[in-house]
């Protein structure tokens, strides 16, 4: 199943980042620090491609501190960026962002020169606490649903230094499949937009491989990693709705009510530290999603063609 979400107030979102970027001289992109790849939107980096860039890997405190040190490394190593991690409900550090964005644009300040920036990234990334945090009250609306702020909104953080914030935007059509089902178990998504079981098969495909203690330790399986390791993905949720007592009337197991327990757990930590892509991992999944997406294009390409030609030999009507 091919993961999808764009809902219209994207449409005009994009529309309106678009008209913004003229006068902005720092884009802030938050990441999500459990899937710094797949959270970065490649509709954005079209739209800001001549902007400096901080990538903000948030919500670090529920990520894999090792795999976190390794994309700020490999961020950092891309010109006109600069990439920190954060969690964004601690005041200290979210102050750092100020700092970051004036060694970007070190000639904007003052009040004849303020510094403009743009904060954006995907849905439910922690955007709305991070602008609450910096602001010390609360501007932005905050919630766990995909796609709560709807419009557009400027903060002043300092006497020079305003930022606008954006609502949560994906892209209307994501070509990583893998990482489709991440922004999905993320939260990142509408629920109306994906299978929830799925999902969390997906989800737990990963986790046995990577993080088969956390599984164990959480839902008490009883098993080493490498048993864990080699379940199936079906028979690991299966077990999982029995630890967890997910069972319907007759004794039959309620796999969506386990599939929610899993993602639940993954969303709030419960399950622990986990990141799930390394920077190597990403790279090899977008790089075969951009050699599918390019066969598409050719055979849509290919098709119209012939389309065409069938047009033209068709015979004509009466007149």
């Amino acid at each position: 199943m091919a993961i999808q979400w764009f809902p219209g107030h994207m449409h005009l979102t994009r529309k309106a980042i678009g008209e913004r970027i003229k006068d902005i001289d720092v884009v802030i992109e938050l990441l999500d620090a459990r899937l710094p790849g797949s959270s970065a939107n490649p509709l954005l980096a079209e739209l800001t491609a001549h902007k400096p860039t901080l990538k903000v890997l948030n919500k670090q405190d529920l990520a894999d501190s090792a795999h976190t040190s390794a994309w700020l490394a490999w961020y950092n190593a891309r010109p006109a960026t600069r990439a920190i991690a954060l969690d964004a409900s601690d005041a200290a550090p979210a102050r750092r962002l100020i700092d970051a964005c004036r060694q970007l644009a070190p000639n904007r300040r003052g009040l004849s020169k303020p510094m403009r920036v743009l904060i954006c990234g995907i849905p439910n990334v922690g955007k709305s606490t991070l602008i609450n945090t910096l602001s010390a009250k609360r501007q932005a609306k905050t919630g766990d649903e995909a796609g709560i702020t709807k419009q557009e909104q400027r903060i002043v953080l300092d006497d020079d230094f305003y930022l606008w914030d954006t609502p949560g935007m994906l892209w209307p059509r994501i070509i990583v499949p893998e990482s489709g089902y991440r922004l999905a178990a993320s939260g990142a998504v509408g629920r109306n937009a994906y299978d929830e079981e799925e999902v969390a098969l997906e989800l737990l495909a990963y986790l046995k491989h990577h993080y088969a203690a956390l599984l164990d330790a959480r839902y008490r399986l009883g098993l080493d990693a490498q048993a864990i390791g080699a379940m199936h993905d079906d028979e690991l949720l299966e077990l999982i709705a029995r630890k967890r007592g997910a069972v319907m009337s007759g004794g039959r197991l309620n796999l969506q009510k386990a599939a929610e327990i899993v993602l639940t757990d993954l969303r709030s930590a419960a399950l622990g530290r986990v990141t799930l892509e390394s920077v190597e991992d990403f790279q090899a999944w977008l790089a075969a999603g951009q050699l599918q997406d390019k066969a598409r294009a050719e055979r849509k390409a290919e098709q119209r063609k012939r389309d065409e030609r069938r047009a033209r030999n068709a015979p004509r009507g009466a007149g």
